[in-house]
């Protein structure tokens, strides 16, 4: 693709880089950028440089978060003893906008893939099994994508949690074979969570 402008080839190839963004998209969105004033497209790349600077994890349950400790984790409505674990901050939303859960979160960061060489060691792991081993939780609800990948990262955490005393359940199959959460009508997904189901790893 021929570019009259170098500063637009530029910012075509940096909006190209953004996951699910072609080159025709991101040409589209410089384009669209150009046609905004100049206090719009400053308002624009200020917020994606404070994001970027100023975002943090929480300290307890890792979800991103404004401050060290995030609204949920330092919300004492909420549940603390029940802990939903899933794999990023989408499946967080997702289940927040079912209304049907009161419990904690735990942010794994990803799920166990082999194939992408992302092992337990990469996982917000240790940070749980200790919270589990401490009393601190009661009940672990396992939110994980219904994939091969999911079930491995379930079944990795069920052996590691075994010997504790903490009741381990797994929402409830109305989440389709293969589905990410975050993709789940939240219907579903907010029965799914109330009708969850012991977790038995096989």
């Amino acid at each position: 693709m021929n570019y009259s402008s170098k500063l637009l080839e530029n910012a075509v190839n940096e909006l190209a880089r953004l996951p699910g963004i072609g080159r025709k998209t991101a040409l589209r969105l410089a384009l669209h950028l150009i046609r905004q004033d100049a206090q719009h497209v400053e308002s624009f790349s200020q917020a994606i440089l404070v994001m970027r600077n100023d975002i943090k994890r929480c300290k307890i349950c890792h979800n991103i978060s404004d401050n060290d400790i995030c609204d949920i984790c330092s919300n004492h409505k909420r549940d603390h003893a029940i802990a939903c674990v899933v794999q990023d901050i989408r499946d967080v939303m997702a289940i927040e906008n079912t209304g049907q859960y009161n419990g904690v979160y735990h942010v794994l960061g990803g799920i166990i893939s082999p194939m992408d060489g992302i092992g337990p060691e990469d996982l917000a792991i240790d940070s749980l099994i200790l919270k589990a081993a401490e009393g601190q939780i009661k009940e672990i609800i396992f939110a994980l994508p219904t994939t091969i990948e999911g079930d491995t990262t379930n079944y990795y955490l069920s052996k590691r949690l075994a010997e504790l005393p903490v009741l381990l359940s797994t929402i409830a199959r109305g989440i389709a074979i293969g589905d990410d959460i975050e993709f789940a009508d939240e219907i579903t997904l907010g029965r799914s969570i109330v009708n969850r189901i012991p977790f038995i790893s096989k």
